[in-house]
Order: C-alpha cells, then sequence, then structure tokens
C-alpha cells in the first residue's frame, strides 16, 4: 500500500511537471516585474529597514543573449508609483526562442535626485538572471526579481580608482 502511494505522487508531480512547461511552451510572452525602492543610510537602523519608499521612474532594463554570447533582445521599462515594473517580452525574436535564464534584468537609472545611487541589495546594479518563473498559468508565464534599492548620494561607498567596474 505504501509503494502504490509513492508511485500515484510521483506519478502527479510528473503530470504537473508537465503541465507546467506545457503552459511555458503555449506563452507567446513572458513577463518580467518587479520593484525598485529608496533606502536612505542616513536614518536610524530601523527607519532605514522598514522606511523604504517606491521610486516612480525608475528606469530598468532587461538583456537577452543568444548561444553566441549577442544581445539578441534588450527593453526597458519605468517603474510606476508603487515603484512596480512589469516588461513584457516576447518568446521568439529573430525566429530564436529566449532562454530565460540568458537574460539579466537590472538597474539602469533613476530620476530621482535624493536617491540615485544604485545598491547591489537584491543585485540591482550587477543584475539578476532569471531561473524559474514565479507564475506559470493558463499561457502566463512571469518572473518575479528583486526588490532593488537606490540611495542616496550621502551613502555612496567611495570608489576604487583601480576597479575596471565604475557606476554612475
Amino acid at each position: 500500500m505504501g509503494k502504490m502511494r509513492v508511485i500515484v505522487a510521483l506519478l502527479s508531480l510528473s503530470i504537473m511537471a508537465y503541465e507546467a512547461d506545457a503552459h511555458f511552451e503555449e506563452a507567446q510572452v513572458m513577463h518580467v516585474g518587479g520593484k525598485v525602492m529608496c533606502q536612505d543610510c542616513t536614518k536610524s537602523w530601523n527607519q532605514w529597514i522598514k522606511g523604504d519608499r517606491p521610486i516612480k521612474g525608475c528606469k530598468v532594463s532587461v538583456t537577452c543573449l543568444d548561444e553566441r554570447k549577442r544581445v539578441l533582445y534588450y527593453n526597458s521599462d519605468d517603474t510606476d508609483a508603487d515603484g512596480e515594473f512589469d516588461v513584457i517580452i516576447s518568446q521568439v525574436v529573430y525566429g530564436k526562442k529566449l532562454k530565460p535564464k540568458d537574460c539579466l534584468v537590472r538597474v539602469v537609472s533613476s530620476p530621482d535626485v535624493a536617491c540615485n545611487v544604485a545598491t547591489n541589495f537584491g543585485n540591482g546594479r550587477t543584475g539578476v538572471r532569471l531561473r524559474q518563473p514565479n507564475v506559470r498559468y493558463k499561457g502566463m508565464v512571469k518572473y518575479l526579481v528583486g526588490p532593488f534599492y537606490y540611495t542616496t548620494p550621502m551613502c555612496e561607498e567611495p570608489r576604487d580608482p583601480n576597479s575596471a567596474y565604475h557606476y554612475h
């Protein structure tokens, strides 16, 4: 009786995985969404941790590469009043199927003069690769990343002049 339950459970998991893959295959587009927030390091610990606020108008980009590491797709979206973005990407670009694992999501800019230094909390500055979708439902595939954070210029770390990576 115990073996039968295990077999039924494994069969059920296999069917669910197949159905999830089928939803991914039938989806014509994938969504990449998330949130961008401002954190002020000059505040007290509690205010810093709990006092983040959304930034409207931040630009977030998605770059997808092909198998030869060439840019196959690039697009960006601006955040709304809640700091949220949603980039909608066609699954097929120039006749090639996009591989989500070859896509990188990162912050580009913040219009907020008081909060415009990109941090790497949530890997927003260096970028996040897409892994597993957070939503797969009836032809919809959505990846959620972040939240990403900006901070105030007063909180910016001094740059290493020998570093190959400069930002701003």
